[in-house]
């Protein structure tokens, strides 16, 4: 976990790769969904197509059959769960199969450089969506809704300074985990 630029995606696939883990996201589950036309992959489309946010429990019941699918895998998840009532509802599907988290990596850096990261990536990447103004506005949502979950996850969680380039940052992970 990590604020919107913190690097969260790219350190989960690295990780995947070391390990031999499957990477979830949650846009993935979502857009694996809706590709097969399931009725919850339909539902979330009705609230995608209108501009809202899925609720959380039908993201919950997505993340539940996917890892009811793998429950013998090894996973890592990317963007999930982004608030208390997700983490509790992840709990409670782990405790359904028998299952638990074993470390939770947070991923921190300074609010302005994150902003500067941002803006560099719209610049290179051609994001239209990463404006100053919505980049302070999704650093601002993470703070009220996502960051809770720091206290949260207190006794599994792992600060990692996530400062540097990729490849430093993954060392800091590696340091920690090993």
């Amino acid at each position: 976990m990590g604020p919107p630029g913190a690097g969260k995606g790219t350190q989960a696939k690295i990780l995947a790769e070391k390990y031999n883990l499957i990477h979830l996201s949650t846009g993935d589950i979502l857009r694996g969904e809706i590709k097969k036309k399931s009725s919850i992959g339909l539902e979330a489309q009705t609230y995608m197509d209108a501009g809202n946010l899925v609720p959380d429990n039908i993201l919950l019941e997505m993340m539940e059959n996917t890892l009811s699918e793998l429950k013998d895998r090894s996973i890592i998840l990317d963007g999930f769960p982004r608030t208390i009532p997700q983490a509790q509802g992840l709990n409670n599907i782990f405790e359904k199969l028998n299952s638990k988290i074993n470390d939770v990596l947070n991923i921190h850096v300074e609010e302005s450089k994150l902003i500067k990261r941002l803006i560099e990536r719209a610049v290179k990447s051609g994001r239209k969506d990463d404006t100053e103004e919505v980049i302070i506005k999704r650093q601002r949502v993470y703070s009220e809704l996502t960051a809770p979950l720091i206290n949260f996850y207190k006794n599994e969680i792992i600060h990692i300074d996530g400062d540097g380039t990729i490849d430093e940052v993954t060392q800091r992970i590696l340091k920690e985990i090993m």
